[in-house]
């Protein structure tokens, strides 16, 4: 009997250590878009500084923006506050930031970083490949 009781004990531990570990983080689904550069859809960014949304990936869509350094980055939409509400960003005017319009939380897009609160995580980043005059995101 005196056996069973650690075993108990570690059973207990382990099913009370198996929770949630990625509470309040986007969730992790594939995204895999690409267009060609000259796509009307992404005609803004051709121009640094140059930002647009798409729908139909990730968990809530997809911003992709031209960096004044000539960089492509891409986030999605989903806020990182409260991601669970899924609530999709907001292109700010002029378009270094997006906003969450519902917490207010306002992002760069330069890196995605939270620069207005209540949010405090970056949003989340997909990677962003340009070849052949095709724009490729994916994570």
């Amino acid at each position: 009997m005196s056996r069973k009781i650690p075993v108990l004990l570690l059973l207990c531990l382990f099913f009370l250590s198996c929770g949630k570990t990625n509470v309040g983080a986007i969730p992790n689904v594939p995204v895999n878009f690409s267009a060609p550069l000259s796509d009307p859809r992404i005609s803004r960014l051709t121009a640094a500084g140059g930002a647009v949304t798409i729908d139909g990936y990730g968990v809530a869509g997809l911003v992709i923006y031209h960096r004044p350094d000539d960089i492509y980055v891409a986030y999605d939409r989903c806020s990182s506050y409260q991601p669970e509400n899924h609530c999709a960003v907001t292109l700010d005017s002029p378009t270094f930031t997006a906003t969450d319009p519902c917490s207010g939380s306002k992002f760069s897009l330069s890196d995605g970083l939270p620069v207005k609160a209540p949010a405090t995580r970056y949003l989340r980043a997909y990677s962003v490949n340009i070849s052949q005059n095709q724009i490729f995101v994916s994570n």
